[in-house]
């Protein structure tokens, strides 16, 4: 293999830690920041004066397009698990390249029909984020690298609603058409970026020896990996899936929440909000990697998911209460919300997988969470338009938060003393091994 690495390749080999994450992380935060840019945009404009069988046309939009995501994330668990790393790259570009198409064919189909291409849309999209997370999982700095990678959806989310609200209302872009050109300005540092990801040397075996070797897994390999940990596996899914639905929903509808806080038409607020969650929520999840015990990261992580919930619960009743004002309550409730989302992104799987020295990918742990996350969210936009009128996002917000804070914190604390007492287990379990063999 060493004849055709490109010389790139050679240099990260023996590149510092430093040099070589800096790198990993720029190339993987490029790459997904790029992805946004097909994804997002359409949910800066409002559609305000369309409807649809009665039902504002945003929210068939996004309803439409998370409906492909989620079909996309289900493939995922196969397409992502299964995907030899030789092909990554190149997928990446394919995938993003039929969404863009999508975007054009959404332009000049006429309303209402053309939510259908937001669908097709998403269907590809949804399965960006495996790929690129395969590039950095089973390293020893992993968590590092994939708090950087997920820096790029906090931020971009925001970014990419401020360039297609400024295409809008700077330059008179049609609302139908400004999906499409936000994609369009992104294309070539996509293809750079990603270019620059494929050159990214195959995990070492000190890699291995401190985490798991990662390969990819068929359908046996991850029926057997999800037999072996489901206890765990279903508590974690059900928090991440509440996670999706109240992240999703601050997320999708922040033109209007800001709207009701009284804040509008200034496009700036969604990247300034989001810029002081990415850094806080970063630095508590990239240093993870800074915890050598494998087990030790693991019950730490699941315990700082309790944190995150405390902080959504306070800004809550901050705001309830007037007494935090509408950039600090957005800025909280997004820290709050973010902390325990990154940090299966970045920690959870990839720590579950290495303290039980499983070899598997957390490609097919991320995606089986996403897709019956976005599912769940899915579930919450079609009962949210068929139980109430169009209005009142900062009290659904509010109230879909305190209710999964507070269950997600029981279900966490029950992870705890759980792995707690399977670490102990194991260990006392070890230790009887141990001495068998010093005394046979």
């Amino acid at each position: 293999a060493s004849m055709n690495q490109s010389w790139i390749t050679k240099r990260l080999a023996e590149a510092s830690p430093m040099v070589f994450s800096t790198y990993c992380i720029f190339a993987a935060f490029g790459t997904y920041f790029c992805m946004y840019a097909f994804r997002k945009p359409f949910t800066a404009a409002k559609y305000e004066d369309e409807f649809w069988l009665g039902i504002g046309f945003k929210t068939i939009l996004i309803a439409s397009q998370v409906t492909g995501y989620t079909f996309s994330k289900f493939i995922g668990i196969k397409v992502v698990s299964e995907m030899p790393p030789k092909y990554r790259a190149v997928s990446i570009i394919v995938l993003i390249a039929i969404a863009e198409a999508a975007l054009l064919l959404f332009a000049i189909t006429p309303v209402p029909w053309n939510f259908i291409w937001l669908f097709v849309n998403g269907l590809p999209l949804g399965m960006v984020f495996g790929l690129v997370i395969g590039f950095l999982e089973g390293r020893k700095f992993t968590e590092a690298l994939s708090a950087g990678l997920c820096a790029s959806f906090i931020l971009a989310s925001g970014f990419v609603k401020s360039v297609g609200q400024s295409l809008i209302q700077d330059y008179e872009v049609d609302q139908f058409w400004m999906p499409f050109f936000t994609g369009l300005i992104f294309v070539v540092p996509l293809v750079i970026c990603v270019w620059l990801l494929s050159q990214i040397p195959p995990p070492t075996i000190e890699d291995e020896l401190l985490r798991s070797a990662r390969k990819p897994m068929n359908r046996e390999a991850r029926f057997s990996l999800f037999k072996r940990h489901r206890v765990g596996l279903i508590a974690l899914l059900s928090i991440y899936i509440m996670l999706t639905v109240v992240r999703s929903i601050r997320d999708d509808f922040a033109v209007e929440i800001w709207q009701e806080l009284g804040v509008s038409d200034e496009p700036e607020v969604f990247t300034r909000s989001e810029f002081w969650v990415m850094v806080c929520v970063i630095l508590t999840n990239g240093l993870a990697f800074k915890i050598k015990n494998n087990q030790v990261a693991f019950i730490s992580t699941l315990s700082l998911l309790c944190v995150g919930f405390i902080i959504v619960l306070g800004s809550v009743f901050g705001q309830q209460s007037g007494q935090l004002s509408p950039m600090m309550f957005m800025v909280l409730l997004g820290l709050g919300m973010y902390i325990p989302y990154v940090a299966f992104h970045t920690t959870l799987f990839e720590r579950m997988l290495a303290a039980f020295r499983e070899t598997g990918t957390i490609g097919y742990l991320m995606y089986l969470a996403d897709a019956f996350g976005y599912l769940g969210y899915l579930a919450v936009m079609i009962f949210r338009n068929t139980a109430s009128d169009e209005d009142g996002f900062l009290d659904l917000v509010n109230w879909v938060s305190v209710a999964i804070s507070i269950v997600s914190t029981l279900i966490a604390v029950g992870l705890v003393v759980y792995y707690r007492r399977v670490f102990q287990d194991s260990k006392t379990e070890q230790q009887g091994n141990s001495y068998m063999v010093d005394h046979s």
